[in-house]
């Protein structure tokens, strides 16, 4: 490091006059070690400036460069980390902090001692040192420039010491005494050495003067000694004195601890015996409530309350360490558990009596409500049992067990009465709903109500789960009748699948519409009531982050249980599963009378699906997860089974239409059945939930309707294909202009396309008729324009000259047009049926087409027989009056 120091005096700081006082070898902390040297310079003209300077080796290596320079004045704090231990990290605070890691922790100490001692001498603002051991730092330093750098250490500064003022001033004056001391060095240093000599020789001659007086000081040096003695004995017996007042101060000091640590441990052993006593004492009446309290009046159901709650908090008290250690507490609390014990018995043993009179409890039955078709409320009972929630919780939170035996015995019980009130309410319902026909009224009028054969019937519908039994085996083959024999107050679709079709009319319906909304209805608040009730009685509520073991149990016995747990909260997963073991008959027995509405009538199907529809969608509004949602909303997938079933029915039915070969087709009674159906649907579907569902089966029973209108058209014997065609697709139109069926308007813009391609067509093959001859004889004529004769040659040909035309002509005067027309009109009458009244818009149809034919021969004759004066027999006026008076006449 000496070499290094010579090599950077000499090549950096010599030439700008510094010089160079510390050294220390350094990198950057924390980074890639490159290193440098920090230098600790002055220079050598005044006023003296001390800067810190960053050294660096070149690149190449081969010399040294100053690479950063600070002024001292702007240092405000060096911190050498750790004062004790020894660390070579170190940080100067400039105008920011640098870190720096020394070679070692000796030039680290030596670099910040230099440092020190420069800002001691030369700056009035201190620098700041933390961390630096204080042995580094002398206490102070002369301020006056004259004195050297403190410490004493010489070597720190390069064996450098400036002269002071003084030692300025003698040599000056000294210098001045001797002028030729510039100019005879040799000859100014022999008389210094001559002056020396003089001096030392007077020294001497001093010492030997003052023998005396060294001697009269020794002598006093040895009566000090002596009186030093003396009082070194005086402090000695003073010190045996203060040493005994020392013990004893000693013995009081000790006793006065040990009081108060006795004070402080009485202290907290009454701050102990105070909190046992404040949170493990019963008193007399919550432990008399908890042993003989009345459960049956609301007084001593509340005293048993307030006791139990103090109970559980007495045992749940968090006890201190060392607590449980005391008999006391021991047998607090084994008097606590025999207390709960013993209150969880009784609690446990009045609700189990109270569950299992409610279960026998007979007066509940509907025997006395069968005229208004309700069930039993059972508000009292929730009312009077709510009193016990609290001591439910109570019971939950310190005996589970109990909690939950008494939770497993209120299902039991309360699913045996729920089972038998539902079967009784479902029974009247079936009896009122099988009596909105007559055949059921007077075959369940005569029997017993348990013994009637309704209940074999029902019976037998239980395990279908709704689906219609029977219903194929008792169709009958639909038969297209005649106009006159059609019945007018049910349609072709009422027939199929019913019971007894031909006894259904307006009002068995909607009396049936109003038994199943009264069933639902009755139904609905009566869920929604007891779900309520488990909530708050049992206090599920308040755990949804566990299943408890009851849960588990119910999961073995109720037949929802391979989903009921995927909902993520497990308080509602508990109530359901417990209203699934409750109201297990519920859907068994809804889709046993849906079956059986079904049965009767394939179209109760429609009323039933809006009803369930509303009612599933009022419960999701209220609880989407609730019992009652998820019952209704499978039963409702059993009602549109039902109604797709119904909807299937009715197309298959059609597609099994035959016709009778004796009499007209008229309106084929499917396409009334359709008409009547969608007033029906309408009616019953008005600002419903599944409208989309209708108008799904709208669609698939039009495209049937006209499949099978073709159909039966096209295998017609007796009335053309045009006219079956022609007269159903327009009470189609008709139908569906004046329900106006948004999803069927481009059925209905079809079915009127339809009916106008028919009109025309059936109008044009008639009128050909008539005029038999005088079309065939225009239509040769055409036809030999078509193959090249000229209009005005045809006179010339021979089977078409104007003879021939005339006599053509002549075979069809005004008298025997108006005789084809009568016929025409009276073949026509026998063609339409009377309930479309088409035929008025036949006959003006054919009025038009037939004007239109005779204009058509009129320009014929102008242009193929020019000049020839040839006209028909009768003119158009005459055929308006043709058409008109045979119009009237009939």
């Amino acid at each position: 490091m000496t070499a290094i120091k010579h090599a950077l005096q000499r090549d950096i700081f010599t030439p700008n006059d510094e010089r160079l006082l510390g050294i220390v070898n350094v990198c950057k902390a924390g980074k890639k070690k490159k290193n440098c040297f920090l230098c600790a310079t002055v220079t050598t003209e005044r006023p003296v400036q001390v800067k810190v300077v960053k050294v660096k080796k070149s690149d190449k290596g081969d010399f040294y460069k100053r690479q950063q320079t600070w002024e001292l004045r702007d240092l405000t704090q060096v911190d050498a980390k750790d004062a004790s231990k020894e660390n070579p990290e170190f940080d100067l605070h400039f105008e920011k902090v640098y870190r720096w890691l020394a070679s070692s922790t000796a030039e680290k100490n030596s670099f910040i001692s230099c440092i020190w001692k420069l800002n001691q001498r030369y700056l009035r603002k201190k620098v700041e040192f933390v961390n630096v051991s204080a042995q580094l730092l002398e206490e102070s330093v002369p301020s006056d420039e004259s004195q050297s750098v403190a410490g004493g250490d010489e070597d720190a500064l390069d064996d450098y010491q400036e002269l002071s003022t003084r030692e300025e001033t003698d040599i000056e004056s000294m210098m001045e005494m001797c002028e030729y001391a510039i100019s005879n060095a040799e000859a100014f240093a022999e008389q210094l050495s001559k002056e020396l000599q003089v001096l030392d020789g007077a020294n001497i001659q001093s010492i030997m003067a003052s023998e005396k007086q060294v001697n009269i000081l020794m002598q006093l040096l040895d009566e000090a000694l002596a009186e030093v003695d003396t009082i070194e004995g005086k402090l000695s017996s003073y010190e045996e004195m203060l040493q005994s007042v020392k013990e004893q101060m000693d013995q009081i000091s000790q006793s006065n601890r040990l009081i108060q640590i006795s004070n402080t441990n009485n202290g907290k052993l009454l701050d102990e015996i105070q909190f046992l006593v404040n949170y493990m004492d019963l008193s007399k009446g919550h432990i008399k409530a908890l042993q003989d309290g009345d459960l049956t009046s609301p007084k001593g159901i509340e005293a048993c309350i307030n006791a139990s709650e103090a109970l559980l908090q007495c045992m749940n008290v968090a006890l201190r360490p060392g607590h449980d250690k005391l008999m006391a507490v021991t047998q607090q609390q084994l008097l606590f558990a025999d207390l709960r014990d013993t209150f969880a018995r009784r609690l446990t043993n009045h609700l189990n009596n109270v569950f299992v009179h409610q279960g026998h409890d007979q007066s509940s039955t509907l025997s006395q409500h069968t005229a208004e078709l309700t069930l039993p409320k059972h508000n009292p009972l929730h009312r009077d049992l709510l009193r016990y929630a609290k001591l439910m919780e109570w019971l939950k939170n310190t005996h589970r067990e109990k909690y939950e035996g008494l939770s497993r015995t209120y299902v039991d019980y309360m699913s045996r009465l729920y089972e038998r009130e539902i079967k009784d309410f479902f029974e009247v319902a079936k009896i009122k709903m099988a009596g909105t026909t007559k055949e059921a009224k007077g075959k369940f009028a005569t029997l017993p109500r348990k013994e009637s054969a309704l209940k074999q019937e029902t019976e037998s519908l239980h395990g279908s789960s709704g689906k219609l039994t029977g219903s194929t085996s008792s169709l009958n083959k639909l038969t297209v009748q005649g106009s006159n024999s059609r019945r007018s107050q049910s349609s072709s679709l009422l027939d199929m699948g019913n019971m007894s079709a031909s006894d259904l009319d307006v009002a068995d319906r909607t009396k049936f519409d109003k038994i199943f909304e009264q069933v639902l209805s009755e139904l609905e608040p009566l869920c929604l009531a007891e779900q309520d009730f488990i909530s708050k009685f049992f206090k599920l509520q308040q755990h949804p982050t566990i299943t408890p073991p009851l849960a588990q149990n119910l999961l073995a016995d109720c037949p929802f249980s391979h989903n009921s747990l995927s909902c993520c909260d497990q308080r509602k997963d508990m109530v359901r599963l417990m209203m699934n073991k409750i109201f297990q008959s519920i859907e068994t027995e809804l889709n046993s009378l849906i079956a059986l509405g079904d049965k009767i009538d394939s179209f109760n199907s429609l009323y039933m699906l809006v009803k369930m529809s509303h009612h599933v969608w009022t419960a999701e509004n209220v609880d989407p997860a609730s019992y009652l949602s998820t019952t209704l909303g499978n039963v409702l997938v059993t009602v549109k089974r039902n109604f797709d079933k119904c909807i299937s029915g009715q197309i298959r039915q059609m597609e099994e239409v035959k016709i009778s070969k004796k009499s007209k087709v008229g309106i084929l009674l499917f396409v009334t059945g359709f008409e009547e159906f969608a007033e029906l649907a309408e009616t019953i579907f008005r600002n419903a939930e599944r409208r989309g569902d209708l108008d799904k089966a709208y669609v698939k029973l039009i495209r049937a309707v006209f499949m099978n209108v073709e159909k039966v058209a096209s295998e017609s014997q007796k009335t053309p294909r045009d006219v079956v065609m022609m007269e159903n697709f327009h009470h189609i139109f008709s139908t569906l202009s004046r329900l106006k069926i948004s999803c069927l308007d481009a059925e209905r813009r079809e079915a009127k396309h339809k009916y106008t391609d028919h009109l025309q067509s059936y109008v044009i093959n008639s009128l050909g008729q008539p005029l038999e001859k005088l079309n065939h004889f225009f239509e040769g004529v055409e036809a030999r324009v078509a193959q090249g004769v000229r209009e005005e040659e045809v006179s010339y040909q021979l089977a078409f000259n104007k003879q021939e035309l005339r006599k053509v002509i002549k075979e069809y005067p005004g008298k025997e047009v108006k005789k084809g027309l009568d016929n025409l009109y009276k073949k026509v009458d026998k063609h339409l049926c009377e309930e479309e009244s088409l035929l008025q818009v036949v006959w003006h149809s054919m009025q038009d087409e037939f004007i239109r034919q005779y204009k058509h021969f009129e320009d014929l004759i102008g242009r193929c027989y020019p000049g020839s004066g040839i006209t028909m027999e009768f003119t158009i006026q005459d055929m308006l009056e043709y058409f008109s008076s045979i119009a009237q006449s009939h």
